[in-house]
């Protein structure tokens, strides 16, 4: 049914991209088919990640760097999540509502995605639809997540360089930081920088990272930007593509990139099975039992998940030949 929007997507098909994305966000029956027939296309682009507490400003930011990239001659993808809608299910706030200048130009894509009840600032589906507008031909393609804090460092098994945006009144910026985000951050930048106590979140920041005493190939640069007014902009792009260069050169951005596949698979065998397991809980009589002991509380849900395991493993076993 949908045989031809592989070969339209490698040609440069706006509506096939948007299209297969709609698949994938969806679950469609065909999304592994088509994911299987694109991921030889893939592994050109260069990833970025922003991400940081909402309001603090990603998406100005990413459309500011979405403009020296077009300027540069690179072609440009970029997925925003936002909060769900409680009444579409898609994208509360929607990409129409940003990035309005980059409207019109052809070697631009944007889409957003809902969260979809995903706790990690990531949907699910948003890894895949990295892939496809890697297929598509882009050669950066940037992730802003949604911004809930903690739950962000899902961002750092997506992308090639994760920049953390923090504003200076942000107290929860710096327990966000001390929760997680000083070990993915690649780049630090504090936007709206000219409001007070900017400088001292640098100097936070700063005395923070030299703290650590590992031994790094990259030791992530703290910047200011005022992303309205274009200030900034250009330092921070440099430190990007600084970062890029480092990681290239130093072999990083393939352990990177081999890490990510690998934690993709693990995930995916995770999701997989869970699926299975409760599919089974609903055909399956001894499963079914099992489950309804647990909600009984007559016995711990770790010791059923080794005895389902255990079961499960049993039934897959091929039998002896006499």
């Amino acid at each position: 049914m949908h045989d031809n929007l592989v070969p339209e997507l490698l040609a440069g098909s706006f509506r096939a991209l948007a299209r297969v994305i709609s698949l994938i966000e969806n679950e469609s029956s065909d999304s592994v088919r088509l994911l299987e027939q694109l991921h030889p296309h893939t592994g050109a682009a260069y990833r970025l990640g922003i991400t940081g507490p909402s309001g603090a400003g990603k998406s100005t930011l990413a459309d500011r760097l979405a403009k020296l990239y077009r300027a540069d001659g690179n072609r440009v993808g970029i997925i925003t999540v936002d909060p769900t809608s409680p009444f579409s299910g898609g994208a509360f706030l929607g990409d129409r509502l940003r990035m309005s200048d980059l409207y019109g130009d052809e070697g631009v894509f944007i889409r957003s995605m809902a969260t979809r009840g995903s706790h990690g600032g990531l949907p699910r589906t948003t890894r895949n639809a990295v892939k496809l507008l890697d297929a598509y031909g882009s050669d950066v393609i940037i992730v802003e997540t949604v911004g809930v804090g903690q739950a962000e460092l899902d961002i750092m098994d997506v992308v090639d360089t994760v920049v953390v945006v923090l504003v200076p009144e942000g107290g929860d910026s710096m327990q966000a930081m001390k929760a997680g985000l000083m070990e993915i951050a690649d780049v630090f930048v504090v936007n709206k920088a000219d409001r007070p106590g900017a400088d001292a979140m640098m100097k936070d920041i700063t005395a923070m990272l030299s703290w650590d005493t590992r031994e790094r190939q990259w030791v992530p640069p703290v910047l200011s930007s005022q992303a309205h007014q274009g200030i900034g902009i250009e330092e921070l792009w440099e430190a990007i593509e600084k970062h890029r260069k480092v990681s290239e050169d130093t072999g990083l951005l393939a352990v990177r990139r081999r890490e990510r596949r690998r934690h993709e698979f693990f995930r995916t065998i995770r999701e997989q099975a869970e699926q299975e397991a409760q599919r089974l809980a609903v055909t399956d009589g001894s499963l079914a039992a099992l489950l309804k002991q647990v909600e009984s509380n007559s016995i711990d849900p770790y010791t059923a998940a080794l005895i389902a395991v255990k079961q499960l493993s049993a039934r897959r076993r091929p039998r002896k030949t006499q």
